[in-house]
């Protein structure tokens, strides 16, 4: 009995501290472009100790591409209701590389134009830290899926 009183008591702790999770995140979604432009430009201000002229062409900068990212957004979701699990070609697939790498390109041109050559510096780490624990959660994301496809 007491077994089952322990066994009950971890798997309801366990389901509490997974729902606070989730219910304590809350996606970049749910925010307007201006809003993520914000706190973008807000938290780059922090780590970079902007100055108010680079404030504000971060801000402009920022802003333009959550627009871009939430157009891009409704656009892929769209697409996705309309040819559902429809499979890339090779072409598109590159043209969707190649869009993502002047995307990143460009950038990296304006943030040069904006930020002085050691705030440049600690923004590609940064930027290059982001990459990597991207990188790393889809790893496991796509481990875990896996794992539950097997099942």
């Amino acid at each position: 009995m007491k077994k089952l009183v322990c066994i009950t008591f971890v798997f309801i702790a366990s389901f509490t501290q997974a729902q606070e999770k989730n219910h304590g995140k809350q996606k970049m979604q749910d925010y307007t472009p201006e809003e993520v432009a914000e706190l973008q430009t807000k938290q780059l201000t922090l780590d970079l100790n902007l100055t108010e002229a680079q404030q504000k062409q971060v801000a402009q900068l920022q802003l333009e591409n959550a627009k871009a990212r939430r157009d891009k957004s409704k656009q892929m979701q769209t697409n996705k209701s309309l040819a559902s699990k429809k499979e890339l070609s090779k072409e598109e697939k590159l043209q969707m590389k190649n869009d993502r790498l002047d995307y990143q390109i460009e950038m990296k041109k304006k943030m040069k134009e904006i930020l002085d050559d050691e705030q440049f510096t600690k923004w590609e780490k940064m930027t290059e830290k982001k990459r990597e624990n991207r990188q790393k959660s889809m790893h496991k994301k796509r481990k875990a899926s896996m794992g539950e496809q097997k099942k």
